[in-house]
């Protein structure tokens, strides 16, 4: 049986629509970003656009590659040189189209990594906050999960990565928000919303403050750890709707 294909820009029209990415301030494009051959019949998927993951799909002769993490990111250098030239080279020489969706992908309903991560956690959502209602809020489904030493080792579990927590770790779990990647600026509206406890993927030096001074404790997940179900099930979901085939890489990040 022949495997089936899509066009390249049907499959960006689709996922404008279905991403609603003109709903988004975003920092980078969302879309197509580097074209590549008209007709697509496997797409790799991961998390960023690195190097490894542009020759694993080359290897894996992909058509087109989906990232959350892209290019050409507000206030990077503009100049096509260094890693960028080599990356943009690769692509361009293989004919291998790059789409990339970056807030439009954390904050979908059903295929973002915020839902994603809520569902990998066993986490029930009954509440949204922030621009564009980014960040959730709600409970842990397991009632072992007690404490936040019990949520910790809970996370360590369920991402196979250890977690950084700020608090103290016999307190009661409560009330959970969380948004994935660097989003630990949003502790604050974590807090105004009621959380007890908030999850992030990254850290900066004055989010142990304000954790500390909050009484609302704090759990730095991994940036890639937090962010590895968005595009998994954005692929599966292409793969359905059009009956091409679809594999995930995980180009191990440990931040």
């Amino acid at each position: 049986m022949s495997m089936k294909s899509v066009n390249r820009e049907d499959l960006a029209q689709f996922l404008a629509k279905e991403l609603q990415v003109n709903y988004f301030r975003d920092y980078c494009p969302n879309g197509v970003q580097v074209e590549g051959r008209n007709t697509i019949k496997h797409i790799v998927s991961g998390v960023t656009a690195s190097l490894a993951l542009l020759e694993k799909a080359v290897e894996m002769q992909a058509d087109a590659i989906l990232v959350h993490h892209g290019y050409f990111w507000r206030g990077e250098d503009m100049r096509v040189i260094g890693q960028k030239q080599r990356r943009l080279k690769l692509l361009l020489e293989h004919d291998i189209s790059l789409f990339a969706y970056h807030l439009p992908l954390d904050n979908h309903a059903e295929l973002g990594n915020n839902i994603g991560l809520g569902r990998r956690l066993g986490f029930t959502a009954d509440g949204r906050f922030g621009e564009n209602d980014l960040a959730w809020l709600g409970t842990v489904d397991d009632h072992a999960v007690a404490t936040l030493a019990d949520l910790a080792l809970h996370i360590e579990l369920k991402l196979e990565r250890k977690p950084l927590l700020i608090g103290d770790p016999a307190a009661p779990v409560g009330r959970v928000a969380w948004c994935t990647g660097a989003a630990q600026n949003m502790l604050d509206q974590a807090i105004a919303a009621g959380a007890s406890v908030y999850l992030s993927g990254e850290i900066s030096e004055p989010t142990v403050h304000l954790a500390r001074e909050s009484g609302v404790a704090y759990i730095a997940c991994g940036h890639h750890a937090t962010e590895r179900f968005g595009v998994q099930r954005l692929g599966d979901f292409i793969a359905a709707q059009f009956g091409i085939k679809h594999s995930f890489v995980d180009i191990d990040n440990p931040v």
